[in-house]
C-alpha cells in the first residue's frame, strides 16, 4: 500500500461513544482501530519508555499487513534537545519498540519549538539514528543494563529498513541547507497542518512523505472541512506519483529527485474533539474514490 491513513493514537476518553461503541472493553480498544483504519502513530513513547510487554500486547492485537509508527521520546528531543543521546537512544531501542517486527514503521523525532536549526548539532544525531532492524538491534544491546534491567527486549530479527521523520516548530530551519542535509540524509521531512503555529515546509527529502494533521483552524481542535480535505487528497495523490504539488511550501529551489512513487504516512491529530478518527475515515474515501475512477479511465 503507498497510502496509509491513520490517527495519532487511540485511547481518549471522548471517542467513546463517537468512535468507539459505548460497549467496547476498553482494552480492545487498539483492536477496533486497527481493523477501522490500516496505521496509527504511536504517541506514549513519546512521554515515557514503554514496557516490553505492551510493545507485545499492540503488535498481537493488530492484523497482519498493520504498521505502526513510533513517535520517539521527548527525554531526547525536548531535554536532552539532541545532545549526548547516545544512552537514552539505546534504551528506547532496548524498551520493547523492535517487538513490532515488520508492523514498526518509521520513528517520528518531533523538535521541540525553542530548538534553533544547528547543522553539526542535527547531523549528529541523524548519523546516530538506525537505518535497519540489525543496527538498531546493536544499539539496543549497548543499553545502560542497571536503568533498562527488567525492562529490556532484545529480539532476534531478519533484517529490514528503518525509516525516520523528523518534525520542525522554528522558523530557523526554513533553510535549503537544512533541506541539503535531510536529502543527504534520506529523512523525511514532516508535513505539519498546525493552524499556523509552526512552520509547514513540503520539500521532499525520502523516499516517503509523512503528513501530520493537527488541524487547520485551532490546534488539536478543529476538523477538516470536505474542502480541505480534497485539496489534501489532491497533494498526497501527486506525493504518492512521485511529484511535488505545483504549489507546494518549499524552503529549497533544488527539485528533489525524481521517483516514480513514494509511500505517504498520513496522522490526524486533531483529537480532541474526535475529529481525528472521521476526517483519517473520510480522506480514505476520498482517495479510494479517486483510485476507483482513475482504473476505470
Amino acid at each position: 500500500m503507498a497510502i496509509r491513513i491513520g490517527i495519532s493514537g487511540w485511547r481518549y476518553a471522548r471517542w467513546r461513544g463517537v468512535f468507539y461503541p459505548e460497549d467496547l472493553p476498553r482494552r480492545r480498544e487498539l483492536e477496533y482501530a486497527s481493523r477501522m483504519l490500516p496505521t496509527i502513530e504511536i504517541n506514549g513513547s513519546f512521554y515515557s519508555l514503554q514496557s516490553p510487554r505492551s510493545w507485545a500486547s499492540w503488535r498481537e492485537q493488530t492484523p497482519a499487513g498493520f504498521v505502526f509508527a513510533v513517535k520517539g521520546p521527548r527525554y531526547i528531543t525536548h531535554i536532552l534537545r539532541l545532545r549526548g543521546t547516545g544512552p537514552a537512544l539505546a534504551n528506547f531501542l532496548a524498551s520493547g519498540v523492535l517487538l513490532l517486527g515488520r508492523k514498526l514503521g518509521p520513528m517520528l523525532w518531533q523538535l521541540p519549538p525553542t530548538l534553533k536549526y544547528d547543522r553539526a548539532l542535527l547531523e549528529d544525531f541523524l548519523d546516530s539514528l538506525p537505518r535497519d532492524s540489525h543496527q538498531a538491534l546493536a544499539l539496543a544491546r549497548r543499553r545502560e543494563i542497571r536503568r533498562m534491567k527488567g525492562r529490556t527486549a532484545l529480539p532476534e530479527l531478519p533484517r529490514f529498513r528503518l525509516r525516520h521523520a523528523l518534525e520542525i516548530r522554528h522558523d530557523s530551519f526554513v533553510d535549503p541547507d537544512f533541506i541539503a542535509l535531510l536529502r543527504k540524509q534520506r529523512i523525511a521531512l514532516v508535513v505539519a497542518d498546525s493552524a499556523g503555529r509552526y512552520p509547514m515546509l513540503e520539500d521532499l527529502t525520502a523516499n516517503f512523505t509523512y503528513l501530520r494533521l493537527h488541524g487547520d483552524q485551532e490546534l488539536y481542535v478543529s476538523g477538516y472541512s470536505k474542502q480541505a480535505l480534497a485539496g489534501w487528497a489532491k497533494r498526497i495523490r501527486r506525493w504518492a506519483d512521485g511529484e511535488a504539488p505545483s504549489s507546494a511550501r518549499l524552503a529549497s529551489d533544488v527539485a528533489s529527485r525524481h521517483l516514480k512513487r513514494r509511500d505517504v504516512y498520513v496522522y490526524f491529530d486533531n483529537d480532541a474533539k474526535v475529529h481525528a478518527p472521521s476526517d483519517a475515515q473520510d480522506l480514505s474515501k476520498m482517495l479510494a474514490r479517486d483510485r476507483h475512477a482513475r482504473r476505470k479511465r
